[in-house]
Formats: structure tokens, sequence, C-alpha cells
């Protein structure tokens, strides 16, 4: 018999299922088009390593997405630009001269009686001035690069410096980490010794007071590292809150000129690029007084013209004019005004040379004095501190000293590397500093 799904089937007038089957394979090829052309769609940021790992890293990304930079990269650009059009000719002038117009029907066009006049006109600038003007163009641009290359030095530095903060502080938290450890185990030992009748229970007491206020203590320092992170993402131009990897190692900074003298020897513009801008900036204006100098000379106007009449050339004509320079004032006002801006420019020059000097100085200064402090708390402070707080713990677990001894010698042991890493952190500052005032590529 037959079933009532085949009967309903054979009823109807057109017989189709009454059920259709998805066929599988279909909506499979278009759930991998989908995904693919979602693969596609994705950032391509998403892909790049997320910086942090190194200070490599931190440079790299800085000098490839820092939005300032980039602006003064099409600056640079722009100025690049301007060079070839400054010693270009003006554009030519052409004319048209209508004569003969019959003022009762000047819709008429040229007849056998109405003549055209077509001229074209050439400014000719003459005494060397284009390339003068060609001149002052390209010092210009040079001037925009160097610009450009010193704020990339002063982004890296203070991107470097970010970066010290950063480390520096999640190697203090793992110095108070392994602090609030060692308190821990302290504690146990006073609570064994109280057990025992042998010590009072203020010990154990003043032991977890200490790690309470060392548990605040780590929540600071946890707020200020994300803030040296907040800061560190700024300089990079990722937002505030985007993730950074963990350093891998310790960063350095190594200083090539570690005196005076020596780093004083390469202020000049072909290493520093602050210098480098200011000198291609003094020079463009120096340039463009003489350009404005040579405007006492007349430039030429030389022209060609064709005289058009009843649908043939009746003629033709040659001009040639020349500029009269007779606002005299207006032009001792533009040449003492650029005369002007040239001073100023070498003054600026003098006062940055001045500056970087100043800078350059301080910094030695701050990274000599963190260098000393940093290898004195390495080398004396981090051994004695670990030699008495042994001793100290040894000690009280004889009953020869009370707990507050084996606490302050806990302290000072602690102190001695976070000593250590204020001082290692001010180098690696200071040693940011000096490098960007020496103008070391980033």
């Amino acid at each position: 018999m037959a079933s009532l799904f085949h009967r309903l089937q054979a009823w109807r007038p057109h017989p189709r299922p009454l059920f259709r089957r998805r066929q599988p394979l279909r909506h499979l090829l278009a759930g991998v088009l989908a995904g693919a052309l979602w693969t596609l769609a994705l950032p391509v940021t998403a892909s790049e390593p997320v910086p942090g790992h190194s200070l490599e890293s931190i440079r790299a990304w800085v000098l490839e997405h820092n939005p300032e930079l980039r602006a003064m990269d099409f600056e640079a650009q722009a100025a690049e630009a301007r060079i070839q059009p400054a010693g270009a000719l003006p554009d030519p002038m052409v004319g048209i001269t209508l004569r003969d117009i019959d003022p009762g029907a000047p819709w008429r066009g040229a007849g056998s009686t109405t003549g055209n006049l077509v001229q074209m006109r050439q400014s000719i600038p003459l005494w060397g001035k284009r390339g003068l003007a060609k001149e002052v163009a390209t010092h210009e641009a040079d001037a925009a690069g160097a610009e450009r290359e010193a704020r990339a030095r002063q982004l890296v530095a203070q991107a470097e410096q970010a970066y010290a903060r950063y480390w520096a502080l999640g190697e203090t938290l793992a110095v108070i980490d392994r602090r609030i450890r060692l308190l821990e185990q302290v504690e146990e030992i006073a609570g064994v010794r109280y057990a025992l009748g042998m010590v009072p229970q203020q010990d154990a007491i003043r032991a977890q007071v200490v790690r309470t206020g060392l548990v605040a203590e780590r929540l600071e320092r946890v707020a200020e590292r994300a803030e040296a992170a907040a800061m560190l993402n700024a300089l990079m131009g990722r937002p505030a809150d985007a993730p950074l990897a963990a350093p891998a190692a310790a960063p350095a900074l190594p200083v090539p000129y570690p005196t005076l003298a020596a780093a004083r020897a390469v202020l000049t513009p072909d290493v520093q690029p602050e210098l480098a801008a200011r000198n291609a900036m003094a020079t463009a204006a120096e340039r463009a007084a003489e350009l404005q100098r040579r405007a006492r000379r007349p430039d030429l106007t030389v022209g060609v013209g064709a005289m058009q009449r009843g649908g043939g050339v009746e003629s033709l004509e040659l001009m040639l004019e020349v500029e009269i320079p007779l606002q005299r004032a207006a032009r001792r006002e533009r040449e003492r005004e650029a005369n002007l801006r040239a001073e100023a420019a070498r003054l600026r020059e003098g006062s940055t040379t001045r500056e970087l000097d100043s800078r350059l100085a301080t910094a030695l200064a701050q990274w000599n004095g963190a260098r000393e402090r940093r290898q004195l708390a390495e080398t004396t402070l981090r051994v004695q501190s670990d030699a008495n707080f042994k001793a100290a713990l040894a000690s009280y677990q004889t009953g020869e000293v009370d707990f507050a001894t084996v606490l302050d010698a806990l302290d000072a042991w602690q102190d001695a590397d976070l000593t250590r890493l204020a001082a290692q952190r001010d180098e690696l500052i200071a040693a940011a500093d000096v490098r960007a005032v020496e103008g070391i590529a980033p």
C-alpha cells in the first residue's frame, strides 16, 4: 500500500517534492567564499607583530607609524616639489585684439575690412634670478628634510625613555613580588617561633602589616606602568590601551661619545639634523636676500604677433618690453626685510648651537651620575645588603636578634635592588637624551 506522502504527491497538479532537501555542497562553498572575503577585509595591521619585546621594535614602530612624522614626510616631499617650478620660466601670455569693429554691428566676425591681432608674450627673468630662486627652494627643501630627521630623533628618544620607564616598572613589580614572598616566609618563621613560645605574637602581626603595605605599593606601581605604556603607545601612534609585548631583556643604549669634548666635536650640521636645518634655512634666507638685490635689474619680455585680415595673415610683428624699476622705496624695504630675515636665521642657528651644547652637557652629567650610582649598587650595595639579610635571618632563627632587625635587613636588601633599577632607568633616560643631541641615527 502506498504511503500518505506518496498519495499526496500524486494528487498535486504539478508533482514536485513537498519537502526539498538543501544541497550541503552549495552552502559549504558559500561559507568558504564568505570566509575568504572576510579574511581579505581584515586590516593589514592585524598581522603586524606587537611591539615592546625590544627597543628595536619600538624604534621601528615610531618611525613607521607616528602620525607627526608621517605628516612631516609629506611636508618634506611638498618642499622638494617646489624646487623645479621655482627655476622655471613663467607661463607665456596669449592675447587677441579685435580691430575695426563696427559699433553698430559688433557681432560680425572678421571680414575683408576688419582685422584680428594675435599676440604671444614671454617674460624672461635675467641676471641669474631663476637660478637663485631654485637655490632658495632647494635649501628650504633641505631644511624641511632635516627638520623631519631631527623630529624623528626626538620622538625616538622620547619613546626610548618611555620604554625605559615601562621596563623598569616591570622589574620593580618583580622585586616587590619577591619581597612579598620573602615576607610570607619570614611571617611563617615568626609564626612557628610564636607557637613555640620563643617570640611574641607581635612579630607575625608586624610581618602581615608590612606585607599589606607592599601590596598597596604594588598597586601604585601597576598604575604607573599602565601610564608609561599609554605614553609609549601614544608616541608610536597606537591606541592608549593597545597591548605591548613583555621586554625580552634589559634595554641598552650605548653612548658613542661619553665625554663632553668628544661630543662637542660632532655638533656640526653634517651630523646634527637640528643644526643642519638651521643652517639650510639661513642659507636659503641669504640667497633670498641676494635675489631681492638682483630685482633692481630689469627683466625682459619678448613677444610675437600676427595681423589677420580677410582670412589671411597680413603682417607680423615682434615686441621687446623692459621692466622699469621705478618703485625704489618699495624695493629698498623688500631688500631690508630679506636682509633682516637672513640675519635672524644666522642668529637662530647660533642660538640652536648653544642650546644643543647646554642640553648635551646636562644629559652627559645626568648619564655619568646615574651610571656611577648603578655601578655602586651592583658591585657594593647589593652584595652588602644580601649578606646583611642572610645574617639577620640566621641570627633571628637562633634568637640572637629581634624581628625588627630582620625586617630592616629585608628592607635594605630590597631597597638595594630598587636603587639599582632606578639608577639604570635614569641612565637609560639620560643616554637617550645624549644620543638625540649627538645626532645618533635611530
